[in-house]
């Protein structure tokens, strides 16, 4: 998921998006930790997109404290 697509959606969105790559953070870590994790580079790929959601809730926050 990139920046602009997250942009493009409601702060709502971004917020059940935020939550559903925590879900996601979590499954893998457990899955990591049992051993039965095929594809490891997937645990990153979900941290980067975490922070993209949260950099678009900042920015936005900010956005709205300066108005």
């Amino acid at each position: 998921m990139e920046a602009k697509e997250l942009r493009n959606k409601t702060d709502k969105e971004v917020r059940d998006e935020l939550m559903a790559l925590r879900k996601e953070q979590f499954n893998l870590r457990m899955q990591q930790a049992s051993g039965q994790m095929p594809r490891g580079h997937q645990i990153c790929n979900v941290r980067k997109n975490i922070a993209r959601a949260k950099t678009v809730m900042a920015e936005r926050a900010k956005k709205a404290d300066k108005k």
